[in-house]
């Protein structure tokens, strides 16, 4: 193989499809479930299997490109112009051990599908408010869980191995004890280490929840925000509620009390009892007459009931902050700035409690930190593609009412095309940890071919 395009040598080494610009499929295989941004790599592989992977990251070494890994695609906030491009959506098996509690997941395993599978053996991965995002994307990324996180943490706390191919072409299959720098930089520090071909994670028996949405008409948002304050205020650990300012379209798949109208949305979990939920969320229920009240005991495969996420494929544009607290000024500045009295082109803007076991060291130490913030503020909005600067405006005027209350950190799975350069990315991790993340990067991957993505350079 020469440092030349060699499209010949890839074909005959890749068992999946081999795709440039101009072929047929080109744009279906480049295709990403944010539409923000439209893909155009050098070439798209469309990898079957480990040895498909390998064979398009040497191949990308040997013409010094960088690597672009699509999965679901959610987080596609990076152009991958340029680039080789692995789509490894074909690589998604699910193996449940249920004695041991674990399941091996592919590349590319969408979380319903994880959490349906899981559900047949009584057990529950850590899953997060949409269904068909990424599983190793989510969970790399930290993972926070509408119904599991505040009870048993972040979804990466929960990774017991990872089989990674690195920039070297090689495939490793990293744990606590192989190769632990690695795994220690992977949970949370994502894909800039190499593409992760499969993960393996804890599963819990949980098999059903207390919980739903509870959207009001947006002239009570005051009222409810006060209510969801007080109800946060004491919430055990088994409670996790979040509540969001929606705006959204007069379209036939939004629910008819809904469209076209600016609602409020509070979306309730409780692992305890439906009476013990019932009880804690009473005063949501008496502070303003529920348009939709969708709180009711639910089986664990209907958790994104809760957040009712959009599941087709959308052009979003997101920014977000963590908040040390959210006391009632807080809750007045988003009134102000977003609330049924504002002109504001934002789809959606929540505001997710955290705490408990999310504050919490893991048991084995990973890259994700920042573990002391109360709560994470969350804002989207939809449009068509290339329409970052069109948002930017109203999106950063809500990170800024709240900036009083914001601690200046993230999460990487929070940030967006907005959060792309250094300092940004530097966000995530306190300084220590982002150092000891570029000199693992330095380790494994020291030309940054995996830097389509929220970066970390290789030290040095």
């Amino acid at each position: 193989m020469t440092h030349t395009l060699d499209l010949d040598w890839l074909t005959a080494n890749v068992v999946g499809p081999v795709l440039t610009p101009g072929d047929d499929r080109y744009a279906e295989e480049t295709a990403t479930w944010n539409q923000a941004l439209i893909h155009h790599p050098v070439v798209a592989v469309g990898a079957t299997c480990v040895a498909d992977v390998q064979a398009a990251v040497r191949f990308a070494a040997a013409n010094d490109l960088p690597v672009a890994v699509v999965a679901t695609g959610h987080g596609a906030f990076v152009s991958a112009d340029g680039a080789v491009l692995i789509n490894v959506r074909r690589m998604d098996c699910i193996t449940i051990d249920a004695e041991q509690r674990t399941a091996t997941v592919g590349a590319a395993v969408e979380m319903q599908n994880l959490v349906d599978d899981a559900a047949e053996e009584g057990l529950a991965p850590i899953a997060g408010s949409s269904p068909n995002v990424g599983v190793v994307g989510f969970t790399l990324g930290g993972g926070i869980s509408p119904v599991l996180g505040r009870s048993l943490g972040y979804a990466a706390d929960h990774v017991i191995a990872a089989e990674i191919v690195t920039a070297d072409g090689q495939v490793r299959t990293v744990d606590a004890d192989t190769e632990p720098d690695l795994f220690w930089a992977i949970r949370g520090g994502k894909g800039n280490f190499g593409v992760i071909t499969s993960l393996t994670v804890a599963l819990f028996p949980v098999t059903r929840f207390y919980g739903g949405g509870l959207f009001f008409e947006g002239g009570h948002a005051s009222a409810v925000l006060t209510a969801y304050r007080k109800m946060i205020e004491t919430a055990p650990e088994t409670l996790t509620a979040s509540v969001a300012f929606l705006r959204l379209p007069p379209l036939p798949f939004v629910p008819e009390p809904l469209r076209g109208r600016f609602t409020v949305h509070v979306r309730i979990a409780h692992l305890g009892s439906a009476d013990e939920g019932a009880e804690l969320i009473a005063g949501l229920r008496e502070a303003a007459p529920a348009l939709i009240d969708d709180v009711t005991e639910k089986p664990y495969p209907m958790i994104a009931a809760i957040h009712a996420d959009p599941v087709d494929p959308l052009p979003t544009y997101e920014v977000s902050a963590e908040l040390g607290d959210f006391p009632h000024e807080a809750a007045d500045a988003l009134l102000a700035v977003a609330g049924p009295d504002a002109d504001i082109p934002v789809l959606m803007i929540e505001v997710r409690q955290l705490g408990g076991a999310l504050a919490r060291p893991p048991r084995t130490p990973s890259a994700v930190e920042h573990r002391d913030a109360g709560f994470q503020l969350f804002a989207a909005a939809v449009g068509a593609p290339g329409m970052a600067d069109d948002f930017r405006p109203a999106l950063d005027g809500v990170t800024a009412a709240l900036a009083p209350w914001a601690t200046g950190q993230t999460q990487i799975n929070f940030l967006s095309g907005y959060d792309l350069s250094a300092d940004a990315v530097a966000r995530a991790y306190p300084r220590d940890v982002f150092e000891r993340l570029t000199v693992v990067k330095g380790a494994f991957d020291p030309r940054n071919m995996f830097r389509i993505n929220h970066n970390i350079p290789p030290a040095g």
